[in-house]
């Protein structure tokens, strides 16, 4: 049973990443009906602004926050310079999704080309070496940080979507936006600060990844392919189910990681996925998808 406890704290702790990763996606798919292939190479980005400042001796605070900032003011040029524009035109969605996919490529060239290809060990204020014992159970510093942060932020968005006038307005944009845009709510403004949200939660989960991976230009290739597996099994249009799905994915591929083989963790992962889609296609937490005319 201690190791059953100890393998399920420790998925909660990646499915607590997995959950941010998948609520910056399901946030932009809300509001925009837009698949965002780029999250994972914008989230790398802004990790690579803080590691860079670090080696400038920075604070790590200053460099956080400025790495978060990075990536919101990135997401929202983004929108407005090319997605506003390609809207404007009527582009279609898959044109839109593959705009975000060269976006994502655009920045892997970059990070490769001014960050190296080698990968680098990205100093963090907590250790993944320091550990604490709980009867029988082990948890690292890293990972009950990572754990504590990854709920603390999916909870402050919460209060931010669901007990703020900001938050009124963008689950009003993303249900209609046509009679948001009636009501006088500026919905490029609320659609740009949804795209801007998504990276900061997506650039909080690489801050964490980062010290217990090694960093390079594609760290988070991985991580973006299971938040994107976990936003699909929680349902692609539901915020909390982002959330419950990163936490059910974290801690089935620790479960299976410990008790079946690690070869076999990630099969095992996707295989769930597919079935429960194939009893809710919509996810666990998702509704069907009405398009408003």
């Amino acid at each position: 049973m201690e190791r059953f406890f100890q393998y399920a704290i420790s998925g909660l702790s990646t499915g607590a990443v997995y959950a941010l990763v998948a609520l910056g996606l399901v946030l932009i798919y809300r509001s925009t009906r837009i698949l965002n292939f780029a999250h994972g190479d914008v989230t790398t980005a802004g990790t690579f602004v803080a590691f860079t400042l670090l080696a400038f001796n920075v604070p790590f605070v200053v460099a956080a926050v400025l790495a978060l900032l990075f990536g919101a003011v990135l997401a929202m040029a983004f929108y407005f310079s090319i997605l506003v524009p390609a809207q404007r035109r009527d582009a279609t969605q898959l044109g839109q999704i593959i705009l975000t996919l060269g976006l994502g490529l655009i920045l892997q060239g970059l990070i490769a080309y001014f960050g190296g290809t080698e990968p680098q060990s990205f100093p963090f204020p907590l250790s993944e070496y320091t550990i604490y014992k709980v009867g029988g159970i082990i948890v690292s510093q890293l990972s009950l940080g990572t754990l504590a942060a990854g709920l603390i932020a999916a909870f402050l968005f919460y209060l931010l979507v669901q007990r703020t006038r900001l938050g009124l307005a963008m689950r009003a944009t993303s249900e209609n936006l046509p009679a948001a845009q009636t009501l006088g709510i500026p919905t490029r403004r609320i659609l740009a600060l949804s795209w801007g949200l998504a990276a900061v939660l997506g650039i909080l989960a690489g801050l964490f990844l980062a010290p217990a991976l090694l960093l390079d230009p594609f760290f988070m290739l991985e991580p973006f392919l299971k938040g994107f597996a976990a936003a699909i099994l929680g349902g692609l249009n539901s915020l909390p189910g982002a959330i419950v799905g990163g936490l059910i994915l974290g801690v089935a591929e620790a479960l299976t990681g410990g008790f079946v083989s690690i070869a076999f963790k990630n099969t095992l992962a996707f295989v769930v996925i597919i079935v429960v889609l194939l009893l809710r296609p919509e996810g666990l937490l998702g509704e069907e998808f009405k398009e408003r005319v």
